[in-house]
Order: structure tokens, then sequence, then C-alpha cells
């Protein structure tokens, strides 16, 4: 396993699968292999390594402030 604090160079497939993976951190395996043209099993490898070497931190869901709000009571 690469060091933490050593950077590796990422290739095209990796930044590809990041790009894929900021915009939906949800997409399943096998679609996230299609739209980076990988076979399922290479391309999860490569996730579980962006994973260990930090370049993903988690995935993360983007509540609606607007739905939150409707539902906010505040007592002064």
């Amino acid at each position: 396993m690469t060091s933490p604090n050593r950077l590796r160079m990422l290739d095209r497939i990796d930044l590809a699968i990041l790009d894929v993976l900021q915009k939906n951190g949800r997409i399943s395996n096998v679609n996230l292999a299609k739209q980076v043209n990988l076979s399922p099993s290479p391309c999860l490898d490569r996730v579980k390594r962006l994973e260990q070497e930090g370049y993903i931190e988690g995935y993360f869901a983007k509540l609606s402030e607007a739905k939150l709000n409707q539902s906010l009571v505040a007592h002064v």
C-alpha cells in the first residue's frame, strides 16, 4: 500500500472514476465500470485503492435545505 504522505500519479481511469463518483456516489459498481470502460472487478479494485490511499474520504448525502427549513421551528 502507498504511504498516505506519498501521492502516486492518478491515471485517466482513476480520474474518470473520481469524476463519476463525485457526481453520483451511489452509482453501482457495475454501472461505474461501464462508464469508465472497465470490467466490474478491476473497477472495484481501483475504487478500494482510491479509498485506502485517501483520495476518497467518504460518501455523503446532499440534503435539501428547502425541505429541512419547512419543518424548522424556533422558540425564543
